[in-house]
């Protein structure tokens, strides 16, 4: 069959054109190091690359929340200890008041410290974070938790602003955590300090009096009822500290799965890569000899 020099010429074109974007597509891929430049070269392996990618991104989300609510937690854990630490010290120095050998001046030196312990624990309840925003008053993290009012009567200056509604965290598919924890028992607890201190500081106070033994009795009740409603809420964040660190162990060992199941489907075979470089570029420069070799001939040779 007789092949015209036109035909010939666009059939070698366009097999040099063939292996030539062969080629470069192959230093593509190579400099990549991925294996799937569209999805049109794979449309399956495309699509799994897809979904591992996406599930990678909510792993390092779901990551980079349980670290930042980590040290929330911890941050809360700290200074609910250190709380319940100050009520520690202050039930001591209640039971010692109950002694009846007190005299008034004792008791107007316990009335100090007792001051002092009050006001502290007012502002760790009304502690903020960085951005300005209080830790301990619920969801309405602009108002301060513990109010003061220093117009309302004793025994009522003190109250718990915020709510008890629940900050949640997303850290897992379907799977939230609270990032916060409230104070809402701290304003009874205060008052019954505030109305402690008062009869304390009263001028020849007896701890022998019936009057002045029911509210120091009072002030030991608050004390331990809040003491007992911390520990429960540091208990709290302790486990949610466990739950915390099983789930980033779990979500690490789907990722590990996840980036070895992406290198399988889209990473480079260098091995591989390199003899199909080789078998195109001798293709090539077979394909360009003969070429080169035909285009030189002539009826003339022939004779």
């Amino acid at each position: 069959m007789r092949v015209a020099s036109s035909q010939f010429n666009a059939l070698m074109h366009m097999a040099l054109q063939n292996n030539q974007g062969k080629v470069s597509d192959l230093m593509q891929q190579m400099s990549s190091g991925q294996r799937i430049l569209a999805p049109s070269e794979d449309p399956i392996g495309s699509v799994r690359l897809l979904r591992m990618s996406r599930e990678e991104a909510a792993i390092a989300q779901y990551q980079s929340n349980i670290t930042a609510l980590r040290a929330k937690l911890s941050q809360n854990e700290t200074a609910l200890t250190s709380m319940t630490n100050d009520l520690l010290d202050i039930r001591d120095l209640m039971v010692w008041a109950k002694d009846g050998g007190n005299s008034s001046e004792d008791m107007n030196a316990m009335a100090g410290k007792l001051v002092t312990v009050r006001d502290s624990l007012m502002a760790e309840c009304n502690a903020r974070d960085d951005g300005g925003n209080y830790l301990y008053s619920g969801t309405v993290t602009k108002t301060a938790p513990i109010k003061y009012d220093p117009a309302a009567p004793l025994g009522s200056r003190y109250s718990y602003a915020g709510n008890t509604d629940r900050q949640w965290v997303v850290v897992g598919n379907g799977v939230t955590q609270s990032s916060n924890v409230c104070v809402d028992e701290m304003g009874t607890l205060l008052n019954r300090l505030d109305l402690a201190v008062s009869e304390m500081q009263k001028t020849g106070v007896n701890i022998n009096d019936p009057g002045t033994r029911t509210v120091i009795s009072g002030a030991l009740d608050g004390i331990d009822e809040a003491q007992r409603s911390l520990s429960q809420k540091i208990a709290g964040l302790g486990s949610a500290q466990n739950t915390l660190a099983t789930l980033a162990n779990n979500h690490g060992s789907v990722s590990v799965a996840n980036k070895q199941i992406i290198t399988e489907l889209g990473a480079m075979d260098y091995s591989e890569a390199n003899i199909a470089m080789n078998a195109y570029i001798l293709a090539l420069q077979a394909t360009t000899k003969a070429y080169g070799k035909v285009s030189s001939l002539s009826l003339f040779d022939a004779i």
